[in-house]
C-alpha cells in the first residue's frame, strides 16, 4: 500500500516536472532547479544536508546542492520520483513517512501556489487528519520565533499553541493551511487571523517555521 509519503513525492516530482526548471517557488530565491537540487541533497547526500541544521555546514550545503542544480532538470526529477538509495535510513518505509510526508506536502504546494494560475488541493480527512498531527507535534518548534502568542485553530475548534506571550493571535484554517502558515507560507495560507492589528502586523512580519 502506498504511503502518504510516497504519494506526496510522485506528485512533487510531477508538480516540478510541468513547471520546469526556471519557474517561480515560495522558496524565496528559489527557483524549481533549486528546490528540485534541495530535495535530493537532503535525501542523498548526509554528508552535506547536516547543513540545513548545523550552521558551520551550511557552506558545503550550498555547494554542494549548486552542484546537484547543474545536473540536467531530466535527472533531478528521476531522482526524486524513485526515492534514496537502499543504504540510505530514509529508504524504510517508517523513516521516510516520518521525514517526508510533511516536507513533500509543503515543497509541492511551495511549487502549486507560486504560479498564476494555481488551484487549492482537495484533501481526504484522513490525511488532514495526519497534517493536524504534525502540526501539534511540531507547532512549539515552527512558532518559536513568532513575536506574539500564536495559536492555530481548526474550524471545528480543536487548538494548537505554537507560542506562548501576549497579546495572542489565532489563526484559524484547515490542518493544510495552518501547516503552511507554521511553516513560513504566511501570505499563501488560506487562513483567518484573528487579533489586535498590531499583533497581527508584527506575526505577519515574522520568520516562522523551521
Amino acid at each position: 500500500m502506498s504511503t502518504h509519503a510516497k504519494r506526496e513525492r510522485l506528485l512533487l516530482a510531477d508538480l516540478l516536472e510541468a513547471a520546469g526548471p526556471e519557474a517561480l517557488t515560495l522558496c524565496d530565491g528559489w527557483k524549481t532547479r533549486d528546490l528540485a537540487a534541495h530535495v535530493v541533497v537532503r535525501e542523498r547526500r548526509a554528508d552535506a544536508a547536516g547543513g540545513l541544521l548545523v550552521s558551520v555546514l551550511k557552506t558545503r550545503l550550498e555547494r554542494v546542492q549548486a552542484e546537484f542544480a547543474a545536473k540536467p532538470y531530466e535527472e533531478l526529477i528521476q531522482l526524486i520520483r524513485t526515492g534514496p538509495p537502499r543504504f540510505s535510513p530514509m529508504s524504510l518505509k517508517q523513516i521516510d513517512e516520518a521525514a517526508n510526508t510533511v516536507e513533500f506536502f509543503v515543497h509541492a504546494e511551495d511549487v502549486r501556489r507560486a504560479q498564476p494560475d494555481w488551484s487549492r488541493r482537495e484533501l481526504d480527512p484522513v490525511f488532514s487528519d495526519v497534517l493536524w498531527s504534525r502540526t501539534e507535534r511540531t507547532a512549539r518548534l515552527l512558532g518559536r520565533r513568532s513575536p506574539v502568542g500564536l495559536v492555530l485553530r481548526r474550524p471545528d475548534g480543536q487548538t494548537a499553541v505554537a507560542h506562548k506571550g501576549t497579546p495572542v493571535v489565532t489563526v484559524t484554517g484547515e490542518p493544510a493551511e495552518l501547516l503552511l502558515y507554521a511553516f513560513g507560507r504566511q501570505d499563501a495560507a488560506d487562513v483567518e487571523v484573528e487579533g489586535d492589528r498590531a499583533a497581527v502586523d508584527r506575526l505577519r512580519a515574522a520568520e516562522l517555521g523551521m
